[in-house]
């Protein structure tokens, strides 16, 4: 397929019409037109309704617009590797959850650029669905996350434990029935424990699917959630947070997936600082 063909595509789904598409693209509007209509036929299927108001996708348009996506990211994933400077040996595209960027994947980060200054690095924050997916078409290197799907070509390691605690904004309060508290979403595994060690909880009135982002809420407004002892460790030692000590923990997995028998000895670099700081997090936990 050509990748014109797929960049007209995308332009023509977020200006919402040809006409702007073809302004976007400095070409005439036939020239997006033929370009629609070859990709039509290669495909069979009519890709978008043209009226009055604009283009809008048809279901075969909806269904190959993540495809067209993931052709023109791969494409600048090859444009960025063919074009490293002399200094760089080799480029990763890293993607992982919000919540493990923060207070881990970024120390590896900064460990990357300081002991591996000639791996180019290409990061993305994205959820576990989203990472797998770029994963399995060759989008994404490496990416870590809490919930993790079997893929064929796909290795998933376990990396680290977060423990999940309840903290609150008042010390000596903040319980899972009062009205503060924030329910964060975890992931199916977190909400089965959740559930059962609070069978007769009500709906709370606060649920928030980012834990970054309940943090925020929590810092700013009070409350309660249950969040990452790694992450909020610095804030308990500031007196900003505090541990509700008659809480449950809850024990949440975190994996590495890369590609199965990879040799590349630029993804050896990155897993092997990714263990290891894993393994300082693990020792400094279990102090």
């Amino acid at each position: 397929m050509d990748i014109e063909d797929a960049r007209t595509f995308m332009e023509i789904v977020e200006a919402g019409s040809f006409v702007h598409a073809a302004i976007r693209l400095n070409v005439t509007q036939s020239t997006v037109s033929a370009r629609i209509k070859e990709l039509e036929l290669r495909l069979g299927q009519p890709l978008f309704v043209r009226s009055k108001a604009g283009a809008t996708m048809t279901p075969a348009g909806l269904r190959f617009r993540r495809h067209a996506e993931t052709i023109l990211k791969a494409w600048r994933q090859a444009r960025q590797e063919i074009a490293l400077p002399p200094d760089y040996r080799a480029v990763l595209a890293v993607g992982g959850q919000f919540s493990l960027w923060d207070g881990f994947l970024l120390e590896w980060l900064r460990r990357m650029r300081t002991l591996a200054p000639d791996i180019a690095l290409r990061t993305e924050v994205a959820q576990s669905d989203e990472l797998m997916r770029q994963l399995s078409e060759g989008v994404l290197d490496l990416g870590v996350m809490y919930t993790p799907q079997s893929r064929a070509g796909l290795s998933v390691e376990q990396l680290l434990v977060d423990t999940m605690i309840l903290v609150s904004t008042e010390r000596g309060s903040g319980g899972v029935g009062d009205p503060g508290y924030v329910y964060v979403d975890w992931g199916p595994e977190f909400q089965a424990a959740h559930s059962l060690a609070f069978p007769d909880l009500q709906t709370p009135g606060l649920a928030i699917s980012l834990g970054a982002l309940a943090l925020q809420h929590l810092l700013a407004v009070g409350g309660s959630g249950f969040l990452p002892a790694r992450v909020v460790a610095p804030l308990l030692a500031a007196g900003r947070l505090f541990r509700v000590g008659d809480a449950p923990e809850f024990a949440r997995p975190a994996y590495a997936v890369y590609r199965a028998g990879s040799e590349d000895e630029a993804m050896a670099e990155a897993l092997h600082l990714l263990r290891e700081l894993a393994a300082e997090k693990a020792e400094g936990n279990g102090k």
